[in-house]
């Protein structure tokens, strides 16, 4: 999601950095340029954003249903590790009525996803989303997108997906790093930590170690992301983190017992 004003400032650094992970880009505008961006019927401006999302949705899902089975949505400020969201689809049937990201709790009852950390409908959740404003069940009620659009999936019955890690740890967030990965002393705690839907973790164990985005990154820290994600390595260090092999050993341990 961009606009005109933003394709020098934000967008182009998403495109030369992680847009470049991913099998297919659209750059959702309301205006059409040599980007590329797709023009939608919309009006800029933070109040027409879920209206904007409603379009977008439903011109993917006219021209773009069968290009892919997950379809993620993401603000010009965000940055995504593709690999990783991957990894975590690699787990879910798209088939299947799915909705995934940072999960919040209030104003709906199975609550909603961040909107800034990007979310992802599995190709189902989007055939109902779209389905859904066709019958009238979905309306354009709230200028808060992710909310909004939350609403609409509770309506269709699209299912809301944990992605935390094994070890409880977020891969969505709203945020940039810093406001989570230091431990802060007692304090009120900040308005997205009230909101999350599960207990939130402040310190070294609050990301996994196979996050999946960030908010309100702009320009020089897509690039500075993007250097940490795919080139910093410690010499000598054997990662030791391995889900994959954890669950299994888990299972065969139950199948033992």
């Amino acid at each position: 999601m961009t606009g005109p004003k933003n394709l020098e400032s934000r967008t182009k650094h998403v495109k030369a950095t992680w847009g470049k992970h991913c099998h297919k880009v659209l750059y959702m505008s309301s205006v059409k340029t040599d980007f590329p961006t797709v023009e939608l019927n919309v009006s800029e401006g933070r109040e027409n954003l879920y209206w904007k999302t409603i379009r977008a949705l439903q011109y993917i899902h006219q021209h773009h249903l069968d290009g892919a089975n997950w379809f993620l949505k993401a603000d010009d400020d965000t940055y995504v590790v593709v690999e990783n969201l991957k990894y975590i689809l690699s787990k879910f049937d798209p088939e299947k009525p799915l909705y995934m990201g940072r999960r919040f709790k209030p104003f709906i009852s199975q609550g909603y996803m961040s909107g800034g950390a990007g979310y992802v409908l599995s190709k189902e959740a989007l055939r109902r989303f779209v389905r859904g404003f066709h019958t009238g069940e979905c309306t354009n009620f709230s200028t808060i997108e992710d909310m909004a659009l939350g609403k609409c999936m509770e309506t269709m019955k699209v299912e809301p997906v944990d992605t935390r890690d094994m070890k409880g740890r977020q891969t969505f967030h709203p945020y940039p790093l810093d406001h989570y990965v230091i431990r802060q002393q007692r304090r009120p705690r900040p308005w997205y930590m009230i909101y999350d839907y599960y207990t939130p973790i402040e310190g070294p164990n609050c990301c996994s170690d196979l996050v999946v985005s960030f908010h309100y990154i702009y320009a020089v820290q897509q690039y500075v992301l993007e250097y940490l994600t795919y080139h910093l390595r410690p010499y000598g260090y054997i990662y030791r983190f391995r889900p994959d092999e954890s669950v299994e050993a888990d299972n065969k341990t139950n199948r033992g017992a």
